[in-house]
């Protein structure tokens, strides 16, 4: 009786200890030893983020060192016919070739990396912007002639000093580069006369066409400005651009012809820009800008309205300018001096204003040397029948705006105010 009692003591001791070793085995362990393939290794785990589960990061590894294992196969990169081991083989050497497939395709990333940065580097080399140290201009304002130095000329030659300071102070003062970079995209609204070795940055609705014919006549392409049409002045590319040159013909160029610029108070320059724009029948501003602007800021606009695009009204224009999202890009016309001719990167020799066109274009004719029977033509190229924009049209304009929104505008130019030195057009500007 004592020896069955023992017997069945052993019996259930034995049946306990059995079931507690079970217990605290890993299941997952169990699984996979129990399974062929890859053996389990912690050094494949990833550290868990926010709420993606561990069978999903298992999931996403065993996917991932396949695709390694495919990509390398498919590049022939390495040749696995006999060395990949199949399911007989055992668990240690597949994961062993597993690992020098990764260190494999990780070798070659890295000298596709290589091979990447030197083609880059090259790319690099070949389209590098160019590089001027500020104020680098060889060539400054021309000098006056000795019988010029006691005439009316002497007067127009402190003026430039003077407008060349002021737009320098404030290049330094808000563009504080030591260097300035150059790319083609700076100089590709600038137009090259070789003959006598002009460079001028265009900007609309100050003089441009005009300009433009002065250019043709001095490069010998027309006898006289008047025989030479709009059409023919903006659409004919009978004159060159500097982006049109390689970055040594660029680069001779600016450090040695007389840059000009001619500018125009920003507020007149918007007017007159809105008025043969938006005011006059146009196959383009109509359809691109008009359409847009009248879809987005017009509250019930007709169907005819939105068809053609015609009638757009200055504070629809003025709104369409100040939205941070506008529904159409901006437009050569109306947008800043200080973007469309770099002033701060480029040290321009000569700077007009159109309020002074007439002395200040044919003092810069004078000193370049230009024919004495050449002076600025004086008539108007568009729609000459109608009156120039003037200050007095342009407060008209501006009266039908709101306190605000002329604050917001003068916001927008403020830097070409500041850069060349216009006064506020109204006096609850601050």
């Amino acid at each position: 009786m004592r020896l069955t009692c023992m017997f069945s003591f052993i019996l259930l001791f034995g049946a306990a200890g059995l079931v507690v070793f079970i217990h605290l085995q890993d299941p997952e362990e169990i699984v996979h030893q129990q399974t062929p393939g890859i053996k389990y290794n912690m050094g494949f785990q990833q550290p868990k983020k926010d709420c993606v589960s561990s069978n999903k990061q298992d999931r996403r590894l065993r996917k991932n060192t396949a695709d390694r294992v495919v990509t390398v196969k498919q590049s022939d990169s390495l040749h696995l016919s006999e060395s990949v081991p199949t399911k007989l083989q055992s668990t240690d050497r597949r994961q062993s070739s597993i690992m020098f497939v990764m260190k494999d395709q990780q070798k070659g990333e890295e000298i596709n990396s290589i091979r990447l940065h030197k083609r880059r580097r090259k790319f690099i080399i070949k389209k590098s912007p160019i590089l001027i140290s500020m104020n680098s201009s060889i060539l400054n304002l021309p000098t006056l002639k000795s019988e010029d130095r006691n005439n009316e000329w002497k007067s127009l030659y402190q003026i430039q000093r003077e407008r060349k300071r002021i737009m320098r102070e404030t290049c330094s003062k808000y563009k504080s580069n030591n260097r300035r970079i150059i790319t083609p995209y700076h100089v590709s609204r600038i137009f090259v006369e070789d003959k006598y070795r002009v460079l001028y940055c265009e900007v609309p609705k100050a003089g441009c066409s005009n300009w433009k014919r002065v250019l043709m006549v001095l490069n010998g392409l027309a006898s006289s400005t008047r025989d030479i049409q709009h059409n023919t002045v903006h659409y004919g590319n009978y004159l060159k651009r500097l982006d049109g040159f390689d970055h040594k013909g660029i680069y001779h160029r600016l450090n040695t012809y007389t840059k000009m610029l001619f500018i125009r108070e920003p507020f007149e320059k918007l007017v007159s820009a809105f008025r043969d724009k938006f005011e006059h029948p146009n196959n383009y501003y109509h359809p691109v800008f008009g359409k847009a602007i009248i879809s987005r800021y017009r509250v019930n606009a007709t169907k005819e309205a939105l068809k053609t695009g015609s009638g757009v009204k200055f504070k629809e224009f003025i709104q369409y300018l100040l939205d941070v999202h506008r529904p159409v890009g901006m437009d050569i016309h109306w947008d800043h001096v200080n973007r469309l001719c770099s002033p701060c990167l480029i040290d321009y020799d000569f700077v007009g204003k159109f309020e002074s066109m007439e002395e200040d274009a044919n003092f810069f004719l004078h000193l370049i040397g230009a024919p004495q029977n050449l002076t600025f033509p004086k008539f108007k190229d568009r729609h000459s029948n109608e009156e120039r924009t003037t200050t007095k049209i342009t407060q008209q304009y501006f009266a039908e705006l709101s306190p605000s929104q002329r604050q917001r505008s003068y916001d927008f130019y403020y830097m070409d105010y500041l850069m060349f030195n216009y006064s506020k057009p109204f006096e609850d500007l601050y």
